[in-house]
């Protein structure tokens, strides 16, 4: 098993030390890019101010560049740096935060690589809830969120499915263990007139919209 590990042309690294995470920023900060546990599934990371490394997220994933990528944060501060929240993005970060819950919002920080948001003006922001993940961004500041799996393919839930799947072209795991669900963040969408769900996930809709109707 050992001698199979030395043979992939990437690192596996225990989500467990300081020198860990210290190791995964550098590898990020210098155009890396990662797989790393989240609170939903493992994820697939990199800068998101760097063009290079958000062609090679959706090269890996063999994403349609058309559809733009979430990003992910450890602090509300943080977010409201990128993006506009609004009071009504605010107070459901408030409550769901951090947790399951994307938020697509308009996009005020322009230098956010273009290729990541498709040319779109809104953009997609999530606090994940997974102590690892919170590490890794509170050296990055910021991450692509997008789930560790080719497109159309099943979504990994821990390491060893990530090493069992065909998704290759990274260059470290975080392993975490198995993460507790394998269903993906709800997205909700408050760019439009009225909020609106674009897809369901580990929060049910009818909570997202009781939230509302009470606030």
């Amino acid at each position: 098993m050992s001698k199979k590990i030395e043979e992939l042309p990437f690192e596996i690294l225990k989500c467990n030390e300081r020198n860990v995470i210290t190791k995964c920023v550098s590898i990020v900060k210098n155009g890396g890019v990662i797989v790393f546990p989240t609170d939903t599934l493992y994820g697939l990371g990199c800068d998101p101010y760097n063009e290079k490394a958000v062609e090679k997220i959706f090269e890996i994933k063999n994403r349609d560049k058309i559809n733009p990528l979430p990003i992910l944060a450890s602090s509300i501060i943080d977010i409201e740096r990128i993006v506009s929240l609004g009071s009504t993005g605010k107070r459901l970060a408030q409550i769901y935060w951090p947790g399951a819950l994307t938020i697509i919002v308009p996009l005020i920080d322009q230098k956010i690589s273009n290729y990541l948001r498709a040319g779109k003006t809104n953009i997609g922001v999530r606090i994940p809830n997974n102590i690892c993940a919170l590490w890794l961004l509170k050296g990055c500041k910021y991450l692509t969120g997008t789930s560790a799996n080719k497109s159309g393919e099943q979504a990994c839930k821990s390491a060893s499915e990530v090493l069992s799947s065909s998704l290759r072209g990274f260059d470290v795991i975080l392993d975490d263990g198995t993460v507790e669900g394998r269903v993906q963040s709800t997205i909700l969408d408050l760019t439009g007139h009225h909020p609106k769900i674009i897809r369901e996930g580990a929060i049910k809709s009818e909570a997202i919209y009781t939230t509302l109707e009470r606030e």
